[in-house]
């Protein structure tokens, strides 16, 4: 399994017939389609949800993590004495006397030491967690772990990223792994660039970036009649009550998790982290509940962030604009404790028409805390360097980059030679243009200006896979007339409940009001993460089945109580092997202070094909989100870290800059007539795609207004400066 932020809902209108599919017709809309305000939207809004931190729960300790201050090296000394000596302190867990792992515990890509918390001296990276103090308040622990004495034998580290690292190695991407494939190589990219009357060759860089959720990491954990309880902020409890199995050599069944409510998760909160590890460990030692809340630099520190990359692209193109070849050669960076892709060449592989397409994924292992899945993972960043350089090959052609696009619609996957499910890329573009105005741009850069300052627009086409992975779900048809349906989503924020409640209802031909929805449960089974734009897409086709099988069951009766279950794995397997996603166009304007350096984005528009709606209320959110994401990533966002050190130096919300409300004046959503055939209620993901495309945009409309190309995020005041000109 692999794993990212996701949607709560998707697309709108349907439409009757598949590009990929002919004749396939959407069904008549009931409780889908329909803009309802989130279930629990009160609650939230009146403060009377509560969050893993905010759980009341008796005789409770709270842990404090102490983190390395060293890059890289080993453990000399940990001297306790003064922080066990102070109030409220039950004890200190450290190398020493923490309780054991199993070595053999693996991530999603193998063996993952970057789990194997507290069970050495050896410090891997900086912030890595080498103590937990415990104590009756959180004041208490906080003060003890100031007090812990810790020395280290410092050790020459390494954290200079760069595709030109001599330890640059390339990436064997399984295609066992969900989500992956294998590199392309398709015709003879060198002979074709060769043979191109345009050649684009150019670098793109986007540096670390953090996921930032509103909610910080917290744990609380117990053990209560032989079965380890974990009340939890996650992304999917069922993976998480597996993996602490795991870890800790427990069978599954003794370890329950729940998250009811999580306050934003990005990609952080998918997998396991350091505050659930220590939770246990030390309710396991004191015999007592145990709660660790990560503070906000303590996630900058110890949560994965979206690594860093160094992407080489090459196009070459036509003189009408047919693209004869594309190379892509992507660097990220790498823990040296355990192996992640970071799939920059995801669009690469599907977007447009080449006869030679090539990638070369790149990974650098260094010495920094393990990267994971941030929101649009890998697509993200891929897409900065193909949207861009795909910017400048219409520059060099003298061509207008909507037509340049349109001009090499793919007719089938342009790697793997399958059939499109359903492809509405065309129709993003050619309504976003419309509604943006396109048609009156003046393709030339640097020509429109507002007094002082340099006007400019651009745009980026984009796609996300698309699909579904196996969960179950049950539902129970109440002697009331009213319907439990229990599936072990997670709601992150995205409206999970809202968008469930509505595909139950549809699937059941009944209102929303009679849906009971359970969730956030791993008792309630196996279910896909709220992650890779797939969480609605899975869920919903497991309770869909569910549904279908209990209006089977009682068609005889239909007063009859009962409960069923239903697990997707086996009519997964029976679709048809196609490619799926969901498209966008994403067109922004910019104005640039060229005496301050100052970029502002005016406007954003993105048009949006992403399978049948759930909800139109949730999907808009969630596709704004999405650009606002993209907007920061574009101006904002950037861990940086000390060159000396190895630390990151601007690991809180003071110094990592992000989107703030002045910096979105104007955000327009909205999606063309879709439908996926491929599903049964024929949705997709709307997570991620809104981030995906967007900051290609803005660079692209940046340099329309000054001339000049930004290839390295974030498009900064001091990158964007120029020398102001003499009177």
């Amino acid at each position: 399994m692999n794993a990212f932020p996701t949607s709560a809902s998707s697309a709108p209108a349907v439409q009757s017939v598949s590009d990929g599919l002919r004749g396939t017709r959407a069904p008549a809309p009931g409780a889908l389609g329909v803009a309802r305000p989130r279930i629990e939207g009160a609650d939230k809004v009146t403060g009377r949800v509560r969050y893993a931190a905010d759980q009341p729960m008796s005789d409770l300790a709270h842990g404090w993590v102490v983190t390395s201050t060293v890059s890289r090296g080993r453990i000399r000394d940990i001297d306790t004495s003064a922080a066990l000596a102070m109030p409220g302190v039950l004890g200190v867990i450290d190398h020493r006397t923490a309780p054991r792992l199993n070595p053999r515990a693996a991530g999603l890509y193998g063996p993952d030491d970057g789990l194997q918390l507290l069970q050495d001296e050896v410090i891997a990276h900086a912030g890595r967690p080498v103590a937990l103090v415990v104590a009756e308040t959180p004041e208490q622990a906080r003060a003890a772990a100031l007090a812990l004495s810790v020395s280290y034998d410092e050790e020459p580290h390494d954290t200079d990223f760069s595709l030109d690292h001599p330890a640059a190695r390339p990436v064997a991407v399984r295609p066992t792994l969900p989500l992956f494939d294998e590199d392309a190589n398709v015709g003879d990219a060198d002979a074709e660039l060769a043979a191109s009357a345009v050649v684009v060759d150019e670098r793109y860089r986007t540096p670390e970036m953090h996921a930032g959720a509103m909610e910080p990491h917290s744990t609380t954990a117990w053990w209560e009649d032989g079965r380890l309880q974990v009340i939890d902020c996650n992304q999917g409890p069922f993976l998480i009550a597996q993996m602490l199995a795991t870890l800790f050599s427990l069978d599954p069944k003794q370890v329950r998790v729940r998250a009811e409510h999580v306050g934003g998760g990005f990609g952080s909160k998918t997998l396991i982290g350091p505050h659930q590890i220590l939770a246990v460990m030390a309710t396991t030692l004191f015999q007592r509940p145990v709660r660790v809340t990560l503070t906000r630099s303590q996630v900058f520190q110890t949560i994965a962030m979206r690594p860093a990359t160094d992407q080489r692209m090459r196009i070459g193109a036509d003189a009408d604009g047919r693209l004869r070849a594309i190379d892509h050669t992507p660097a990220f960076e790498l823990s040296k404790l355990t192996e992640y892709i970071e799939y920059c060449t995801e669009l690469t592989k599907t977007l447009y028409a080449a006869t030679a397409i090539r990638t070369r994924l790149t990974a650098v292992p260094l010495d920094i805390l393990p990267p994971f899945s941030v929101r649009g993972p890998g697509a993200a960043p891929g897409s900065f360097a193909l949207e861009s350089a795909m910017d400048e090959v219409a520059e060099r052609l003298g061509m207008d980059p909507l037509e340049l696009r349109l001009h090499n619609e793919p007719a089938v996957g342009p790697v793997s030679g399958l059939p499109f499910s359903r492809r509405n890329l065309v129709a993003c573009l050619r309504e976003g243009a419309r509604r943006f105005g396109w048609a009156g741009r003046d393709h030339r850069p640097r020509t429109r200006r507002e007094g002082h300052l340099l006007v400019g627009t651009g745009l980026a086409a984009t796609s996300f896979m698309a699909g579904a992975f196996p969960s179950s779900a049950s539902i129970t048809a109440e002697t009331d007339g009213t319907y439990t349906v229990a599936i072990g989503a997670s709601d992150i924020g995205t409206g999970a409940r809202t968008a469930l409640t509505a595909v139950a209802a549809d699937a059941l031909r009944v209102d929303p009001g009679r849906i009971r929805l359970v969730i956030a449960d791993s008792d309630l089974g196996p279910a896909w993460v709220a992650g890779g734009s797939r969480g609605t897409t899975s869920w919903s086709w497991a309770i869909t089945e569910a549904a279908h099988k209990l209006l089977a069951a009682r068609s005889d009766d239909p007063t009859l109580p009962l409960t069923v279950s239903a697990e997707t794995r086996e009519s997964l397997g029976k679709v048809s092997r196609m490619e799926r996603h969901s498209y966008s166009a994403v067109f922004a304007e910019v104005t640039v202070d060229p005496a301050t350096g100052e970029v502002r984005v005016r406007r954003l528009l993105g048009m949006f094909a992403v399978g049948r709606v759930v909800n139109p209320l949730l999907a808009r959110s969630q596709a704004v989100g999405g650009m606002v994401t993209g907007l920061s990533m574009a101006l904002h966002e950037e861990g940086v870290r000390d060159p000396v050190t190895g630390r990151n130096v601007n690991g809180d919300f003071a110094g990592y800059h992000i989107a703030a409300h002045a910096d979105v004046p104007d955000v327009e959503a909205d999606f063309v007539p879709d439908y996926e055939p491929g599903d049964p209620s024929g949705i997709k993901g709307v997570g991620e795609i809104g981030a995906v495309g967007t900051s290609a945009a803005i660079a692209n409309a940046v340099w329309h207004a000054t001339g000049r190309r930004h290839r390295t995020l974030p498009i900064r005041p001091d990158r964007v400066l120029e020398e102001r000109p003499e009177r």
